[in-house]
């Protein structure tokens, strides 16, 4: 199920006129700080503020006229609403996002101000996947999972891919790499890239501590759920449990999980905008805050840090970095 390698690069000039190019971040501070050359793809300046932007346009790029006319049902707390959004307004088709009521407020507005109807639902009573494939059945839309679809992998896969060919053109090749995990989406893309073109390259998934899913599965070997009552900031991350196509890709990939408090993601963002000038939401500081917190043994290695996303709620902002 690894992802060829092949259909990366093809996604890759798909989404080539519409995607950035993201940028590598060097920082001699952070190198200093954690006795590694740590170089970090900063997906938080992606269009709509995530890597998710990637996968979406990838997918609905494909998809029929037919198709386009009936639109586009996705499930979201934010970052897959945006880019499913965003690239549903370039491709004019009609998106409508299901999103649970504790969303950060500047997500549904960013979602809302690309053109797409949101759908609430409470995430702890309600299913979103019920919710959106009852909508997506009876508008006849297609429903475009936010990771448990092989188009979406293959288009997050590019973050691997561009990742790659960066560092490679800068001397650099990646020893270690964090992604951050939620479903598993990103990670099981980026991970193929990796193991095609760096197959020496260790791959670390990081999520929050109360929501460790992948990390459990990959000791146990079987998909592992989260509690019902777990909470974290990273609401980018909330999946209840590893995605049932991601997992057998993550499994056969990944060299280990690791985990993160809220409170080293908090330090971690702190972090990143005093020191590098960046602004990430929780989600995206997992990988930072796995490497500042010394959750890996980082010392004399070139490690490769992904920040996923920089939509943050403004309130959770000001409160991680004051």
């Amino acid at each position: 199920m690894i992802i060829d390698i092949l259909e990366i690069k093809e996604a890759a000039d798909r989404i080539a006129t519409q995607a950035v190019r993201t940028p590598i971040i060097e920082s001699a501070q952070l190198n200093a700080d954690t006795g590694a050359r740590v170089l970090i793809k900063a997906e938080c300046l992606q269009r709509s503020g995530s890597f998710k932007f990637r996968g979406a346009y990838n997918r609905l790029s494909q998809l029929s006229q037919a198709q386009r006319r009936a639109g586009v049902v996705a499930w979201s707390s934010g970052n897959h609403a945006q880019g499913i959004a965003a690239a549903a307004q370039i491709l004019k088709i009609p998106a409508t996002i299901v999103m649970p009521l504790d969303a950060p407020e500047i997500k549904m507005q960013k979602t809302k101000e690309y053109g797409a109807e949101i759908v609430t639902y409470d995430r702890y009573t309600q299913s979103r996947e019920d919710i959106g494939k009852a909508l997506s059945k009876e508008r006849g839309a297609t429903l475009v999972p936010s990771y448990d679809d092989h188009h979406i992998i293959t288009g997050q896969g590019t973050v691997g891919l561009e990742f790659l060919e960066q560092s490679l053109a800068l001397g650099y090749e990646i020893e270690q790499l964090l992604v951050c995990c939620g479903g598993g989406g990103l990670i099981a893309g980026t991970a193929s890239a990796f193991s095609q073109l760096s197959p020496d390259t260790a791959v670390y998934s990081v999520e929050p501590d109360s929501f460790d899913d992948h990390k459990r599965s990959l000791i146990s070997g079987t998909r592992e759920s989260n509690a019902p009552d777990a909470r974290s900031i990273c609401d980018a991350l909330l999946a209840p449990e590893p995605g049932s196509m991601t997992f057998p890709i993550n499994h056969a990939l990944l060299t280990a999980g690791l985990s993160v408090s809220d409170a080293e993601v908090r330090d971690a963002m702190k972090y990143a905008f005093s020191t590098l000038k960046l602004v990430i939401e929780p989600g995206g500081a997992v990988a930072l805050a796995a490497v500042l917190a010394g959750k890996l043994d980082v010392k004399g290695k070139t490690v490769g840090v992904v920040v996923s996303g920089g939509n943050v709620d403004p309130v959770v902002f000001s409160e991680s970095i004051l």
